[in-house]
């Protein structure tokens, strides 16, 4: 077995030939040889290096072991049928490394051996010879076939020996032999009409193969002229794909006889390929020769027909010619272009000059029909490099931008130089794989969030949103806060954000009265390698809401009532007093209007509703003022929506002058104890309802302290020390109020606190699904600023309060006395009364808290509008103590979506 190991070094990469040598019919497994080794590879780095053949280069006859290289037989080789008549039989792989890119083709020749003997087209031959045939006269036969080529082909042929015949063995042009019966001594039909002898054809093998025909020569009467060609050679061209009917050659013998014996037929001589016949025909009569098949240069480029012509006289004697025709090449065949490897994606950091595909140009045709060009089509950032032979590498050609183009379309076109030039051409898609060069950018730089006091904790108030162009990993955005301080506290105790949407949540109830903005940064980081950020600056703003009534500063009274005089000589239009009072809301809400709502049914004053000034509209008269006292109640009113009010109660006294007004309250009074006399029946009813008022306050009281003590160890007051876990809480004597509660003072810790130890409590807020749509499940815990804040008043707050109560207390009805106290007749004297009866120990320890608020009932929380602009109910209604009464869902269910739950564990 030969080796033949070619190496050629070219740019980008080593590529090597190497070529073997294997006999046909070799059995399965056969061992060509070891192509890894041959080429000097290193064996352990063949998988490594992805060792493996050319796809269109695979033949089923061969295989190679891709793990040692070694290329052995498949399938056994039959040359004559892969190659046919062709003398040199070769078949090629091709294979290639990568990292680097390596190339090296195979040729393994396929070596003939003596496997077939030849063969006659006929086991019996029959040769017509006229008597009158003179000695030296030939006789062409048929010719054997032997498919074997080289030594193993036709070499000779015998005749049995005889006195007439012998055999002159002729070589074509092509190497084919062929035997002429030549004629030794004459004929003489009468004393022998036939000859029967054994023609044998022998090749060239060792041992030599043989195959016989009988040849039976058949003795004619003499037809003594035989026909004459111009030549015996005659040379054509003929182009290629030539239609069906073309002519190539019109023959012409003569004949000097005469008749039937000078009447001339052209026929195939019989020694003809069948290859010939189905390409091309002759006209028996005309010696016309037309093309009868398809003509291919890339078949063949010359084709050989022997022609003989032969008299219809007795005794006929053919005369031969051989007719060469050349097939010229057209440009028939385009180019063939042949991906053998293709990377699917290439990063867009990739270096200029990176390897995307290997392929290969071919082109049947001869020539300039078959001399390529090679070349990519379009505005891509790639170009082609030749490599060796027919390869080319399509490599990048500049940077790649992924965010611009993710994906390319290469289109390679092979033109050839025939006329009219042929083209193909062939088209990959090459995928751009992301980096991460590109950083998160928000959309809006300042994004302004207006967001309506007195907000739910928890509530979602607006999303910031960043995008970034660049995919998977690369583009997955979470948001943080950035750390900074607000009013000395973390931002993070104001608002938090959802990592994944960008969406805010406030974090407590604001205030606009304390605060009114505040400002913090939002980042936006990518999760690609390394990560990008970027940063935007949100500015909340804090819209007043109506929660403030309005509150009356002058002019103060004994218990809530003012006393003025008025002289009976007032004027119209005389100065009474003049109502002062403040909001602490702003803008419309903080516009006040003053009117009188009730006692002045007759008309005696008119009140300014801008200044709140009270004069008399007209002069006193005896007739139509009989009384001496004038009960006037003035109601103060914002502008806000819904508008909240407040009432102050104007005793106005008449007086003869304004000297007697100054001790007019006395003498008064003193009046009415005289012209009063009682009924000692409704002094005994007012006697007893006392008794027994003051005797059910008595049990009331004695039953609120009892439960108090009963639950003295398993309550504490809480406090932020409480809810963050510390074991240490304020003692029952820190109920005494050290510090004033405001609704700022209440924040949403987002945590839920599990510490055990006594003392200790833990306070999660339960979110329902209704409270926001952008909400995710958290945990909160109230507390407060001040570590030692009061909070106790929670433990013997009402079990459950009618949601509906607290409804109206927020409403803060005309009812509401606007001191912030909760008074005989006002809401929240309604409000408690609905409750249980510990009640009122609850309203006794708020009152401070009432007075920084500016409601009792924001005690605990303000209330909450939808953002439908209805009035919710009161969340304080699905406030939940363990041990407390529950409300039924019915009455849960006039509260607003959100609930909260307080949970609070006893202890050891």
């Amino acid at each position: 077995m030969i080796v033949l190991l070619i190496v050629l070094c070219i740019t980008d990469g080593a590529l090597s030939q190497i070529r073997y040598s294997v006999p046909e019919e070799a059995d399965h497994g056969t061992l060509v040889g070891n192509i890894a080794e041959d080429l000097g590879l290193d064996l352990t780095k063949l998988a490594s290096r992805r060792f493996q053949v050319v796809p269109n280069s695979r033949t089923p006859y061969l295989e190679v072991n891709l793990e040692n290289g070694v290329l052995f037989v498949n399938e056994k080789i039959d040359r004559e049928h892969i190659c046919k008549q062709s003398a040199n039989c070769q078949l090629n792989i091709e294979v290639f490394l990568e990292n680097p890119l390596e190339l090296f083709r195979v040729e393994i020749e396929v070596v003939d051996i003596n496997d077939n003997p030849p063969s006659f087209p006929e086991t019996d031959i029959t040769v017509e010879i006229s008597e009158s045939a003179t000695p030296g006269t030939r006789f062409p036969l048929e010719s054997a076939f032997d498919p074997d080529v080289g030594s193993n082909a036709l070499r000779t042929y015998d005749i049995t020996t005889n006195n007439y015949f012998y055999l002159d063995v002729q070589t074509q042009t092509d190497g084919n032999k062929f035997a002429e019966l030549v004629l030794e001594k004459p004929l003489d039909r009468e004393q022998q009409a036939a000859h029967r002898y054994v023609l044998t054809a022998v090749d060239g093998g060792q041992p030599p193969r043989t195959g016989t025909a009988l040849l039976v020569v058949k003795v004619l009467d003499s037809n003594d002229n035989v026909p004459v060609f111009d030549q015996p050679v005659y040379t054509v061209s003929l182009s290629e794909n030539a239609p069906v009917g073309t002519l190539v050659i019109q023959l012409n013998a003569t004949d000097m006889d005469e008749g039937l014996n000078g009447e001339i037929v052209y026929s195939f001589s019989n020694h003809i390929s069948s290859r010939v016949k189905d390409l091309f025909s002759i006209d028996p009569r005309t010696g016309r020769i037309e093309v009868r098949g398809e003509v291919d240069f890339e078949e063949s480029s010359l084709y050989q027909i022997f022609v003989q012509a032969k008299d219809m006289g007795p005794n006929a004697v053919p005369a031969h010619c051989k007719v060469l025709v050349k097939v010229t090449d057209l440009n028939d065949n385009a180019p063939e272009i042949t991906f053998s490897t293709v990377t699917e994606s290439v990063s867009e950091k990739a270096a200029p000059g990176t390897v995307i595909a290997l392929l290969s140009v071919t082109d049947r045709d001869a020539e300039e029909n078959g001399q390529i060009h090679v070349e990519i089509l379009g505005d891509v950032p790639f170009k082609l490099k030749s490599s060796f032979r027919n390869y080319f590498t399509i490599v990048t050609d500049g940077p790649l931008n992924r965010e611009q183009a993710d994906s390319y379309s290469v289109t390679v076109v092979a033109r050839d130089k025939g006329t009219p030039s042929l083209a193909t051409s062939k088209s990959i898609r090459v995928q751009v794989s992301d980096e991460n060069d590109n950083s998160p950018t928000f959309t809006q730089s300042i994004y302004d969030v207006y967001v309506t006091e007195n907000n739910v904790p928890g509530a979602y108030i607006h999303a910031v949103t960043a995008l970034d162009p660049d995919i998977g990993q690369n583009a997955l955005i979470s948001y943080s806060i950035l750390e900074c301080d607000i009013q000395g506290m973390s931002v993070k105790t104001y608002v938090s954000i959802n990592e994944e949407t960008g969406y805010l949540y406030a974090l407590r109830s604001f205030d606009y009265e304390q605060l009114k903005d505040f400002t913090f940064m939002v980042q936006a980081k990518d999760a690609g390698t390394p990560e990008l950020s970027s940063n935007a600056t949100v500015k909340v703003i804090i819209v007043d809401q109506n929660d403030n009534a309005p509150l009356v500063l002058a002019p103060l009274g004994k218990n809530g009532t003012a006393k003025e005089p008025l002289p009976r000589s007032a004027e119209p239009g005389y100065l009474v007093t003049r109502i002062v009072a403040m909001d602490a809301d702003d803008g419309e809400n903080a516009r006040l209007s003053y009117s009188i709502q009730r006692g002045n049914e007759n008309g005696m004053f008119r009140m300014d509703w801008r200044t709140g000034e009270l004069r008399t509209a007209r002069r006193v008269s005896a007739k139509r003022d009989p009384h001496q006292l004038y009960d006037l109640l003035i109601e103060v009113r914002d502008h806000g929506q819904p508008p909240l009010s407040s009432s102050a109660s104007v005793m106005v006294m008449l007086v003869d002058s304004m000297a007697d007004g100054r001790g007019g309250g006395d003498r008064g009074g003193t009046a009415k104890a005289k012209d009063g006399t009682l009924d000692l029946t409704l002094i005994l009813i007012i006697a007893l309802g006392s008794v027994s008022f003051i005797f059910l306050l008595v049990m009331i009281v004695l039953a609120v302290r009892c439960q108090k003590d009963k639950k003295l160890n398993i309550y504490t007051c809480l406090t932020s020390d409480c809810c963050l876990g510390c074991t240490s809480c304020c003692s029952r004597q820190g109920r005494a109020r050290k510090k004033k509660l405001s609704k700022s003072d209440i924040m949403l810790v987002q945590s839920a606190v599990n510490v055990s130890g006594a003392g200790t409590a833990q306070v999660p807020v339960e979110e329902s699904g209704t409270f926001g749509s952008h909400h995710q499940n958290q945990n909160y815990c109230y507390q407060t600023k001040h570590q030692r804040a009061e909070l106790s008043y929670l433990v013997d707050r009402p079990r459950r309060v009618n949601s509906s109560a607290f409804q109206e207390a927020d409403l803060v009805s005309s009812k509401d006395s606007g001191h912030g106290d909760s008074e005989q007749g006002d809401s929240d004297h309604d409000a408690t009364n609905r409750g249980h009866s510990s009640g009122a120990d609850l309203f006794s320890n708020c009152t401070e808290e009432c007075k920084a608020l500016g409601h009792s009932d924001r005690c605990w929380m303000p209330s909450f509008v939808p953002s439908d602009g209805r009035q919710g109910p009161d969340y304080r209604s699905n406030l939940h103590v363990p041990g407390m009464d529950s409300v039924p869902d019915t009455e849960r269910g006039k509260g607003f979506a959100s609930s909260f739950r307080v949970d609070i564990p006893e202890t050891a």
